[in-house]
């Protein structure tokens, strides 16, 4: 199976006239579509609500049409709370699930109205000194172990720094109940980017036990429970594709075979989607600088890692097409590679690709998320920009090219003041 972009080579060359490469695009159509889905597959419980991981891709442009989209925003910092508010959500419209929180971020949160999500047992008593507690308030759970499914180790909860135990909840609620907290929520994120039908529904069956458990050993309200995010997009293009449809009927069956028989059939069902809201719908556009014969053929892009930092940090596969090639044999083994002074600046590696030639356009699929956002300026490269094709089929400028006066913008130094 074969991965398709969303924009072709005619499209990106005239793009390029007005915005050069390497930059990141991404796909209005496919957001809104895929953000009505998510909203399709839980449909069945009355108070779901996706929060969009700003982290994912922090740009107010995205999150304003994810909000015409019902869609809120779980927001882990200061800056992407401001974001928050910048694009008009407000009060339980946000989540806040961060750890190692500073002051500054509780006090915003708490400004915002936003649902307060802690991550520590000790930052009950913090927070106790820094704003009132609100009637709507959250604690992530960590159950410890290994998380399997169909025997296989997903992910290692255990090893994570995230979330309180089950006698620490149980603590923190009783805390939290004394200072007047009336609504309570349940989180937990347990395996990262699963392309698994299980991984919902089972990790839902975990939380909904603790809910049931927690209401009746400390007598409080669970108002909401918070799958957090996980759900994950298939890089590989032999991969299947998660259906949120049949994960969301999954994740209703565990609901009414654990949640209703204990009269809590009130329980809302929240998600906190990054990766799959918006991972296939952005591509980084990138133009091929060289070609060089070693011991291996190299391509050279005048994109890098600081543009996409994935590949090279954690081996992670990303699909590349050659535009306007796309029905040319993969004939060609190369290593797809940026201009930073470091070897695992790859974007791939003996990769099978059409012949290329200096000039060729590509496109690196699934950077919709974690893509810009894990950008950096080492080596003094600059952050790209970020560009909209929207659902008309024109494109709008989200986020311009850094120049070096904004690289060079918190050194006050007077040598550089000619280059500001």
């Amino acid at each position: 199976m074969e991965k398709k972009p969303f924009v072709t080579l005619e499209q990106v060359k005239e793009i390029a006239k007005a915005y050069p490469t390497p930059f990141h695009i991404y796909d209005e159509k496919g957001i809104r579509e895929n953000a009505r889905k998510v909203k399709q597959a839980f449909a069945w419980n009355k108070g779901f609500r996706e929060y969009f991981a700003v982290k994912a891709t922090p740009n107010p442009y995205l999150m304003e049409i994810l909000k015409e989209e019902g869609i809120g925003a779980d927001c882990s910092s200061y800056t992407e709370l401001l974001l928050a508010d910048a694009v008009g959500l407000k009060g339980h419209d946000i989540m806040f699930s961060s750890n190692v929180t500073p002051e500054l971020d509780f006090k915003k949160a708490a400004e915002l109205g936003a649902i307060i999500n802690f991550d520590d047992l000790t930052h009950v008593d913090y927070y106790a000194g820094i704003a009132p507690f609100q009637e709507t308030m959250c604690c992530r759970y960590n159950p410890g172990g290994d998380f399997t499914l169909q025997n296989e180790i997903m992910d290692t909860p255990k090893d994570a720094k995230y979330g309180m135990t089950k006698e620490q909840m149980k603590e923190a609620f009783t805390k939290m109940k004394a200072h007047g907290v009336k609504q309570f929520g349940i989180h937990a994120f347990l395996a990262s980017n699963t392309v698994a039908l299980g991984y919902y529904p089972k990790l839902a069956r975990i939380l909904f036990e603790l809910a049931v458990e927690l209401a009746k050993e400390v007598g409080v309200h669970i108002a909401f429970i918070n799958l957090s995010g996980g759900v994950g997009v298939n890089y590989r293009p032999d991969q299947e594709p998660n259906d949120i449809l049949a994960i969301g009927e999954e994740v209703r069956k565990v609901y009414e075979e654990v949640l209703v028989p204990e009269g809590m059939d009130d329980v809302a069902i929240y998600t906190e989607l990054g990766r799959f809201m918006l991972a296939p719908y952005g591509h980084l556009i990138a133009k091929v600088l060289h070609l060089k014969h070693i011991y291996k053929e190299y391509v050279g892009l005048d994109a890098c890692a600081a543009n996409l930092m994935r590949p090279a940090m954690y081996g992670a596969y990303h699909h590349i097409t050659v535009l306007g090639k796309e029905n040319s044999p993969c004939d060609h083994k190369y290593d797809v590679t940026g201009g930073l002074c470091e070897n695992n600046d790859k974007f791939a590696i003996d990769r099978m690709l059409p012949e290329i030639e200096v000039g060729d356009y590509v496109a690196i699929h699934d950077t919709g998320a974690h893509g810009f956002s894990m950008g950096y300026n080492y080596n003094g490269k600059l952050r790209s920009a970020e560009l909209l094709l929207k659902e008309d089929g024109s494109v709008k400028q989200i986020r311009r090219a850094e120049t070096p006066a904004d690289y060079f913008a918190t050194l006050d130094y007077s040598g550089l003041e000619k280059y500001k």
